[in-house]
């Protein structure tokens, strides 16, 4: 597995692991669907998935507001030399997979 492949991972299984211990969303889940790192580490593209969806806006305030917080404890619990800047983004993979399942059902009814 190439190395930026293996950073992606760690970020992933870390960050999921920070947001279920420290992020409180009343009635809500995130869940990280996958890290993408810049290839200098500079900036790690986060893309989470919220349940239900609209909180997803609540959800990205919340995790842009501990972002600092999140860099700080995976620092000292990796050994990576450099955490890179976080982006967080929805994944809206499900709400599109959804969406055209609909789109093809409505086809083979007609």
């Amino acid at each position: 597995m190439p190395q930026i492949e293996r950073v992606n991972e760690l970020i992933k299984r870390n960050i999921a692991d920070l947001i279920s211990k420290e992020v409180y969303l009343r009635d809500g889940l995130i869940t990280v669907s996958f890290v993408d790192c810049s290839p200098d580490l500079e900036r790690a593209k986060i893309a989470i998935s919220v349940l239900p969806a609209h909180l997803a806006g609540t959800a990205l305030k919340v995790l842009r507001g501990h972002s600092s917080l999140f860099s700080g404890i995976l620092k000292k619990k990796t050994r990576l030399r450099h955490i890179p800047k976080f982006n967080w983004v929805i994944d809206s993979t499900e709400e599109e997979a959804a969406k055209i399942e609909k789109l093809l059902e409505e086809i083979k009814k007609s």
